[in-house]
């Protein structure tokens, strides 16, 4: 089986981007994370690291293997954190920020649970659909959608779903209903279009071809907003199946051309990588990456 123990200390070798940062963040000599290292890759029989006298740089396996790594030192961390809770309590404020569209069926439940457990921490929740900067805007914790671009930043996975083309039965009554992606054009289409004139869909077949829509949308509005209108016989529009999920349940919306399918989006949990993460943090990263999945068990993929 792999060392657990060298995993967390490559995960913090690439966090800290040398060998010497990360032996005096783990307080242990330089050439004990070295020879770790050495040992987790003649272990896996790949390298990690490319390395130079001025730098480290991930392989591609090493890139995939960070992830996991990251994931050993959160286990790691949460496990030193349940342990200690028996001899101190946890409290402080935790930061966090989310879209609106998650803030009512992830965010509320979450962050209740949460407070549930530690009474003791007080949460503020910054709920806006602007980028948000840890540093300038003072957050610990942001639900961010995709892949990262700032190499600072450590994501942790907890969702990954596809938004859902959907129109309630009284349209799909009055409207025939689209079979192909250009079929749409000639329905009102209701989209989260940023204020944007025009709007794309880009859409995957089962089969694996490909077809894009532009329009302009009858109404631009965030998801919940889209979500009553689409009740409503507004007409088309895209949500995603964290959005209102009882509105598909109880059928008051219907899933429209299900064989044609938006691309997927990861939803993690991102913080900064390069300096301590305070205990609420920690802990509140790893109850959401074991209560959200179970929040929402039959994602669309």
């Amino acid at each position: 089986m792999t060392d657990l123990n060298s995993l967390v200390i490559f995960a913090k070798v690439v966090e800290a981007n040398g060998f010497s940062e990360a032996a005096r963040r783990l307080k242990m000599p330089t050439s004990t994370v070295s020879r770790r290292i050495a040992e987790l890759e003649g272990q896996l029989g790949v390298r990690l690291l490319e390395r130079s006298t001025r730098s480290l740089r991930l392989t591609d396996v090493g890139a995939e293997v960070l992830e996991h790594a990251q994931r050993s030192a959160g286990l790691s961390a949460a496990v030193d954190d349940i342990v200690s809770n028996v001899r101190s309590e946890v409290s402080g404020v935790l930061r966090l920020s989310a879209p609106p569209s998650i803030s009512e069926s992830l965010i509320a439940p979450l962050v209740g649970a949460f407070q549930a457990s530690y009474p003791k921490v007080r949460v503020q929740v910054l709920v806006t659909e602007r980028f948000v900067d840890h540093i300038a805007d003072a957050v610990d914790l942001v639900f961010r959608f995709g892949a990262l671009k700032d190499s600072t930043l450590v994501a942790r996975r907890i969702l990954t779903y596809r938004h859902q083309l959907v129109a309630s039965p009284s349209y799909l009554e009055k409207c025939k209903a689209p079979k192909t992606p250009q079929d749409l054009i000639g329905h009102r289409l209701l989209a989260f279009s940023f204020w944007k004139p025009e709007n794309n869909w880009r859409f995957v077949h089962a089969n694996g071809k490909k077809e894009t829509v532009s329009f302009q949308p009858f109404l631009s509005n965030d998801y919940a907003g889209l979500a009553h209108a689409l009740v409503a016989g507004a007409g088309i529009g895209d949500l995603p199946p964290v959005v209102h999920p009882e509105l598909l349940r109880d059928g008051r919306l219907i899933e429209v051309m299900p064989k044609w399918h938006f691309r997927t989006f990861n939803l993690s949990l991102v913080h900064l990588g390069n300096r301590y993460i305070p205990r609420p943090v920690r802990i509140f990263e790893e109850l959401a990456a074991q209560i959200a999945p179970k929040l929402f068990s039959t994602l669309p993929t």
